[in-house]
This record gives structure tokens, sequence and C-alpha cells, in this order.
């Protein structure tokens, strides 16, 4: 059953992922999330291109602007951003740790350290170099701490489920086989679902970005007064002569974020993180 079960899923991923890379083209999201939400479709399938339709495809020309602007949906895109990273070097990390034979703490820890290094010097800080005014190293300052928080969540609900899911299916140990590809996805999948509470208070204090939008500066005349229009209700980014970015700000104003109160939440993080782990002890045999 278990191999029906993976064919369709495959199926139903390749159908997806196919979707998602044609249509999202015509989507005026910034080019990171673009690559952030083919990524999500081909780690959780057929879900990942229903939360692209449902929170990220612009409804109808002019208003992606206005759809994108919701609390859950900026929430959605940062979390889509931390999973779509991350999973890269997870995933390495997985496969290495396969091929390795790697104890299952030092593989959780290659995972771990591969994951938040991809998704904190690439993903995040090399791909958005631009919201930190085109300074990597600022980039990498003011991601360091939002990265970390995100991460911790995301493996507090991956790691149980991966070791658990491996418990129960023997054959998904090695990367050779398609119930290994099985398990991450599902364990992901799991991992999307831990790390978006946290990801909506990074959001809400404006310590990660949400989704965006980017149109070009040449305009039909239609569309140059629909942006007038626009322009009227909300704030704009210019950045360069050949594309206009926009991202309205989510409900509320933005609100700082002491240092007491970052270091409280960084503890937390860790917490979640120990607490998934032992989880994964109980019931995934770590």
């Amino acid at each position: 059953m278990l191999q029906g079960v993976m064919l369709l899923w495959f199926l139903l991923t390749a159908l997806s992922l196919l979707y998602v890379v044609i249509d999202i083209r015509t989507t005026p999201e910034s080019p990171v999330l673009k690559w952030g939400f083919i990524l999500l479709t081909a780690y959780t399938g057929p879900l990942g291109a229903f939360l692209y339709v449902l929170g990220c495809r612009e409804p109808l020309p002019g208003l992606h602007e206005q759809y994108v602007a919701t609390r859950w949906r900026q929430v959605l895109g940062s979390t889509m951003h931390c999973v779509a990273g991350d999973g890269v070097g997870i995933l390495a990390g997985a496969v290495i740790g396969s091929l390795f034979h790697l104890p299952k703490g030092a593989d959780i820890a290659l995972e771990y350290l591969l994951g938040f290094g991809f998704g904190w010097s690439i993903f995040q800080s090399l791909f958005m170099r631009s919201m930190a005014g085109g300074s990597y190293m600022r980039a990498l300052s003011s991601t360091f701490f939002p990265e970390l928080l995100s991460m911790n969540c995301l493996m507090a609900g991956m790691v149980p489920a991966m070791t658990w899911a491996m418990k129960s299916a023997p054959a998904s140990h090695h990367p050779s086989g398609p119930a290994f590809w099985f398990v991450m996805s599902m364990a992901l999948l799991v991992g999307f679902i831990t790390a978006y509470p946290m990801n909506w208070w990074l959001v809400s204090r404006h310590m990660k970005h949400g989704m965006m939008t980017m149109r070009p500066s040449l305009a039909s005349v239609k569309g140059a007064v629909d942006e007038m229009m626009h322009d009227a209700h909300s704030p704009h980014e210019h950045t360069g002569g050949e594309q206009r970015t926009s991202k309205l700000p989510v409900d509320g104003d933005m609100k700082p974020v002491s240092n007491s109160v970052l270091a409280w939440m960084t503890i937390l993080s860790f917490v979640i993180f120990g607490f998934g782990l032992s989880l994964a002890v109980i019931f995934g045999g770590l």
C-alpha cells in the first residue's frame, strides 16, 4: 500500500511542480520567492502548489499588492522562504549522512548545520541583501537571529517526523530509494507547520520579510492608472529603473524588539527544538 501512496504522491508532485514552474513566471513576485515556491512544491507536492495559488498567485491583474498584504500571507511567504532555503541544506545533509552511514545524532547535526548555513548565508543574506542596502555583511548580521529562531522550530517538527518514519520504514534510510524522498517530504511538511507560528512573530516584528511585489516600470496606460490608484493607498520602494518593488506593511505597526525579548525568544526556540529532539528519542529511536 505504501508503494501505491508514494507513486501517487510523486505523480501529483510532478504535476504540481510543472504547474507552478509555468504559472509563476507571470506572477509579479520577487524572483527569490518564486524560486522558493518552486522548491516548496518540489518538497511538498500538491500542498505547495495549493499554498502558491492561495497565498501568492495574483487573483486579478493589479491586485497582487493588496492580495499578499494580509498577515497570514506575509507569514506564509516568510515560512516558505525559510523551508525552501533550509530544505536544500537539510536534504544535502541527509544524503551525505546516509551515504557515509553517520550515526543518527551526527546525521541530524549535519542536517542542522547545512540547513542553517545555506538558508542563512545564501537564501536569506545573499539573495535578499538588497533589503539591507546591498551590503552582504549587514544582511548576515540582520538575518542571523530570525533565521536561527525559524530553523529551530523547523527542525523541532522535522526531526521527530523523520526519525519516526524512518524507524517504521527501514527502506527509507537510503537516498537511492523513493521511500527516502517521501519521508523527507513529509518531514519538511511537518517542519513547515511547526515553523509557521515563530515566523508569525518574526513577521509581526518586521524581523523577517513576507511576500513582495515586483512589476516592470514601463506599463500600459491602464496599468499606469491602476498603479497611481495603488500609490494613493500604499507606499512603494523603487529599486532601479527596470523594476518597481512594493511591499505593503502587514497589519499593525512595526514593533521593535529589545535585546532581552530577542534573548528570551531565542531560548524559547531552543526549548522547542529540544522538545522535538526528545520526541525523536522517544518515538524515533534517536
